[in-house]
């Protein structure tokens, strides 16, 4: 946080760090770039309602090195700043965009590490350039402050596509792509949260970003909210044209997702790619992980593992005759790449065992990961041949986090070494 009087960014300090981002203030630009160098300062926050020296992000970004650096700013405007707020700024509300900025800026990073790890192989990963508009489907009555978001959102070149029902809004979910869905939240708050929740039930559309748009009234639990798979929540109260930023840097976000998948499906044919499920193959991941570590040493990032082995059980068992298991592997394969983020990379280490590389991810995250993808595909029912009852698969999961100067190899050991049942 940088800013030398604390009436803005006290209040907003204190409310962060009890919801888990710890702050430190500086009083100067020179003192936050010493910050930024020494510590693993993942965001900068400016309070700029007083004006701020010329070129100050770009400072801020350059003291953070190769670690790409977020910097919203409070009260005032730069085009080199990922973020403008209008204060006052509720907590819950930075700490969501906190989130998004970060591992935004985590799949940037990312993806030049797996285009580097492509490249030593001889292929070379170019992103398809996409002049598309963005696409967003409105859903809920057409109430005049929804319908004011939504004239913003249209003026900034946005495609909105608007649906009154659920019924309608899964209707267009499975016949067309979007890049974000924005809920108003008016009279049935609660039907716009299923609707949230039924997203997040779909293999494909569960990285889809929602915003619930709420009555300025609305005595809403944010926690119940977030639980839902709301990324974001609105106010009438905040300016519209920085609720329509919001909702396009979620679509931009969710956009560059869906182009580094479509990137590795690409390179599927190439040799380099498990042919039945699309995921990395173990050499790959292995040269990968390397890159891996050796990257979130220098920017002082975390790193963890999650392992995925097929547990034993009698159904599974007697689905391996015929083949059913084998199977049913490539749709498994396909629904772990859709649940992991674009920064996460998943490999298939052996035919039953997977494997997901998690940067910027602490250890508890990466339980919630597995334990995420595992519940997911346990829900799901797999052939097993005529007059057979489909089997159920579960798996046994393991995760580690990184140490200082581990090797690659051990904390992939480490990570299998801790695979249990899931509860």
């Amino acid at each position: 946080m940088l800013a030398t009087e604390d009436d803005l960014v006290g209040p907003l300090a204190e409310g962060l760090d009890m919801l888990g981002w710890p702050t430190i203030t500086a009083r100067s630009v020179e003192a936050a770039e010493r910050a930024i160098a020494d510590m693993a300062v993942e965001a900068a926050v400016v309070d700029a309602r007083q004006g701020y020296p010329e070129g100050l992000v770009t400072r801020l970004k350059d003291a953070a090195g190769s670690r790409r650096l977020p910097v919203v700013l409070l009260g005032g405007h730069d085009d080199d700043a990922d973020l403008h707020m209008t204060p006052p700024v509720h907590p819950a509300q930075a700490a969501l965009r906190l989130e998004h900025l970060v591992r935004a800026a985590v799949a940037v990073e990312e993806f030049e590490l797996r285009r580097a790890t492509f490249e030593d192989q001889g292929i070379r990963l170019t992103p398809a350039p996409s002049d598309a508009p963005r696409r967003v489907l409105a859903v809920g009555a057409p109430d005049p402050r929804f319908l004011a978001l939504a004239n913003v959102l249209e003026e900034a070149g946005t495609e909105l596509t608007a649906a009154l029902t659920p019924y309608t809004a899964f209707d267009y979910l499975h016949e067309r792509e979007f890049d974000a869905v924005l809920l108003w939240g008016g009279e049935k708050r609660t039907e716009a949260l299923s609707i949230a929740s039924g997203i997040k039930r779909n293999t494909r559309l569960y990285h889809l970003p929602v915003v619930l748009y709420l009555r300025s009234d609305a005595d809403i639990s944010l926690g119940e909210v977030f639980g839902r798979g709301v990324a974001d929540v609105a106010s009438p109260d905040a300016p519209v044209e920085e609720t329509a930023q919001r909702v396009l840097a979620l679509a931009d976000a969710y956009r560059r997702h869906q182009t580094i998948r479509d990137i590795l499906e690409r390179a599927r044919n190439s040799g380099l790619m498990d042919p039945a499920t699309g995921l990395f193959t173990r050499e790959l991941f292995a040269s990968h992980l390397a890159r891996l570590s050796s990257a979130a040493a220098r920017r002082r990032r975390p790193l963890s593992v999650c392992v995925l082995r097929v547990a034993a059980q009698e159904a599974v068992d007697q689905a391996r005759i015929g083949g059913w298991v084998d199977r049913a592997m490539p749709q498994i394969g396909a629904m772990i790449s859709r649940l992991v983020r674009s920064e996460d990379t998943a490999a298939r280490l052996a035919p039953e065992v997977f494997a997901v590389a998690l940067p910027a991810t602490r250890l508890g995250e990466a339980r919630l990961v597995s334990e995420r993808i595992a519940a997911v595909i346990g829900c799901t029912a797999f052939h097993a041949g005529e007059d057979r009852t489909p089997f159920v698969v579960s798996f046994d999961i393991g995760e580690a986090e990184g140490l200082a100067d581990e090797s690659p190899v051990s904390l992939l050991e480490r990570a299998a070494g801790a695979a249990r049942p899931i509860a």
